[in-house]
């Protein structure tokens, strides 16, 4: 069963502190939390473990990621993945990388019972490997897409395959 807390402690280690970049699509930043996602709160006097409820209730929890079926890692990845990229995307890629490992499912961006019962089948370093790598690919696709964004590229793919 995946833990919240090493998992949301891994996630502020990779989101870092306050952040008002006007290339970044997110805006202002603390610890990841942005003000386009939650205009009423106050970014800049974010607290770590505010930031850590927000992910708790908007991420954790409406995934299911504590479910006794969620190994550490996929919890984490998948976690990290719905926070960057949004929690539709980041089922879409898990279903990819079930794929790439042998499972037979829709990339549809539901977390069901069928996308759940391939995960508790799948081998975990195989499907960890596939997720960072479909990850990436994602992360690269938007770059391609919108070249602004490829400054962010290093941060984004250090952040995929950690």
């Amino acid at each position: 069963m995946a833990e919240f807390a090493p998992a949301v402690d891994r996630l502020l280690e990779l989101e870092g502190g306050y952040v008002n970049d006007p290339a970044d699509p997110g805006g202002e930043t603390r610890w990841g939390i942005s003000k386009r996602s939650d205009p009423h709160l106050d970014i800049a006097s974010l607290t770590r473990g505010q930031a850590a409820e927000v992910y708790r209730r908007d991420f954790w929890e409406p995934l299911g990621l504590g479910d006794p079926l969620w190994p550490q890692a996929i919890a984490e990845r998948v976690f990290s993945n719905a926070v960057l990229m949004g929690p539709k995307t980041a089922v879409r890629l898990l279903q990819r990388a079930l794929r790439a490992v042998g499972e037979t499912l829709k990339d549809d961006g539901r977390l069901g019972p069928i996308t759940r019962a391939a995960v508790a089948r799948a081998p975990v370093p195989e499907l960890l490997a596939a997720l960072r790598s479909e990850t990436a690919g994602h992360l690269r696709s938007l770059i391609v897409l919108d070249g602004d964004l490829e400054r962010f590229e290093r941060g984004w793919l250090t952040r995929a395959y950690a």
